[in-house]
């Protein structure tokens, strides 16, 4: 049986996330693997996955705060706001200003209300939006508050696509929360800028404390190496150091007494004296309960 951890993939361009799940079951010789996360086939970058026990710690990393680059073609709408898609429309962006562009992209950061795209994985009466759009069926999603904490464009290149019109390929980084679809701000960019606008390239950078620097390519998942469950709980939710009578008491479903003013963060993880992740465990009133306990490693 593999050991628990989790495992950072530098996912290529072209393959699904299950794609690369599937491939990590098969190299790790076990089918509980999870991911915190997908990417679309054409999107590279980070995927974290959970092993074993360590797919409890999924629902802590999905949530949280993520670095993609980019690249936004302005000047050309796409039925599925990236290039995978048909081209709705095309406006000539030859003569934008870029002074103009920094106002548009200044205008979609910080906390704002997005419409994801219609070919997102968002449920729609239990099917995905994706699908439906596939279908022919009229999807529409609500507007959501997400936040962009970072929306930087690094470069701007000009390209004509015809002797009367161009486009505008803008290089882009951007932090944002969870929930964020980055093809959503490159069809809202464009519309902005009335020329209309998708995305061309996506790469998933960082999740939360972890970066694709230290991920691993798919064709090296033989052998490749796990994150320890305690140190990577830690990272994520900061850490309780706990007895062993205390490990003993919080997997048996029992509260610390009294023992809330310990916490730094809110939930944390629970780490015994041998460096084991016992689980997360949370504030309650003046106690300290577990909300999710790890499966007892064999010693």
């Amino acid at each position: 049986m593999a050991a628990p951890g989790l495992l950072l993939v530098d996912k290529p361009g072209g393959i699904t996330s299950h794609d690369v799940v599937a491939r990590a079951r098969r190299a790790l010789g076990t089918r509980k693997i999870g991911h915190a996360g997908t990417l679309d086939p054409m999107a590279t970058g980070l995927l974290v996955l959970g092993v074993e026990g360590a797919t409890r710690l999924l629902t802590f990393i999905v949530g949280l705060d993520k670095t993609y680059t980019a690249t936004i073609r302005l000047g050309m709408a796409t039925a599925t706001d990236d290039a995978e898609g048909a081209v709705v429309s095309s406006t000539d962006a030859s003569l934008l200003d870029s002074a103009a562009i920094e106002t548009a992209v200044a205008a979609l950061t910080g906390r704002i209300s997005q419409v994801p795209s219609t070919f997102s994985a968002i449920k729609v009466g239990g099917r995905r939006a994706y699908d439906l759009a596939r279908a022919g069926e009229d999807v529409e999603l609500r507007a959501r508050d997400v936040t962009v904490s970072r929306f930087e464009v690094l470069t701007e290149r000009r390209s004509p696509i015809s002797a009367e019109a161009g486009v505008v390929d803008l290089d882009v980084v951007v932090e944002c929360s969870s929930g964020t679809y980055i093809r959503s701000l490159a069809r809202d960019l464009g519309s902005a800028l009335g020329v209309g606008g998708h995305l061309t390239a996506l790469r998933r950078t960082r999740i939360g404390p972890f970066d694709v620097a230290d991920g691993v390519e798919v064709g090296a998942l033989d052998g490749a190496r796990l994150l320890d469950p305690a140190a990577s709980a830690a990272a994520v939710l900061g850490r309780l150091d706990v007895t062993a009578d205390e490990a003993r008491d919080l997997r048996h479903g029992k509260r610390l007494l009294g023992a809330a003013s310990r916490l730094g963060t809110n939930p944390t993880a629970a780490i015994d004296p041998a460096g084991v992740l016992v689980g997360v465990v949370e504030r309650r009133g003046a106690d300290v309960k577990s909300v999710m306990n790890m499966p007892e490693e064999p010693r």
